[in-house]
């Protein structure tokens, strides 16, 4: 088949999202202003250059209780800092608890009964169990045709890294199996892994 988006794709469900998979999720911790932690997870998320380390994530959509966009990008934009938290599969449960769309005063991190603790480089907390944890600054957000879609880019500041999952210097991802998006309502995750030699290694 082909479709113009446009034009609508006339299936049960928007087959988009199941084209571009697997995604990496960002569980982006941010704190407001006035010092609410908020946890929320993005599967619009990916990192995007090397020196300096940065990375991205895109909000889309809005919540009832705000003017525009949501909580992240709000407290992101009050405070210039935020942490990228990776899922293990061990965490599913929490990150999908930590997803619901609940008032801004709420903290997400006792809602989906996790641990946190404060970063290092930047104001707000970060996923004590995740296996590993990028500490951003805010460079840039970048507002994208549509209903309240926007980009967020964070320069890497601080890397946490639990040392289980480092294993003859190397970070294994077998040891946690991370979390991927895919289409509709499912997940993978990462147990097998293979490599290439470029050709011009």
């Amino acid at each position: 088949m082909f479709y113009q988006p446009k034009d609508g794709h006339g299936l049960p469900h928007n087959p988009f999202n199941a084209i571009v998979t697997p995604r990496p999720i960002g569980w982006i911790s941010s704190r407001s202003a006035d010092g609410h932690d908020n946890l929320a997870p993005y599967s619009f998320f990916n990192a995007v250059a090397y020196e300096p380390p940065q990375v991205m994530f895109a909000s889309t959509g809005s919540k009832a209780d705000r003017d525009f966009g949501k909580d992240s990008v709000a407290n992101i934009r009050e405070t210039g800092g935020f942490a990228c938290n990776v899922v293990s599969h061990a965490l599913r449960d929490a990150m999908n608890a930590s997803s619901a769309a609940l008032a801004g005063d709420v903290d997400e991190f006792a809602h989906a009964g996790l641990e946190k603790a404060e970063c290092d480089t930047v104001a707000c907390s970060y996923v004590l169990a995740a296996p590993a944890v990028l500490e951003c600054k805010l460079t840039k957000i970048v507002e994208l045709p549509g209903l309240s879609n926007q980009v967020v880019f964070g320069e890497v500041t601080g890397v946490r890294i639990r040392d289980e999952h480092l294993i003859d210097g190397i970070f294994d991802v077998t040891t946690f199996q991370p979390l991927a998006r895919l289409g509709y309502r499912d997940y993978s995750v990462v147990k097998d892994l293979f490599s290439l030699t470029r050709p011009d290694d």
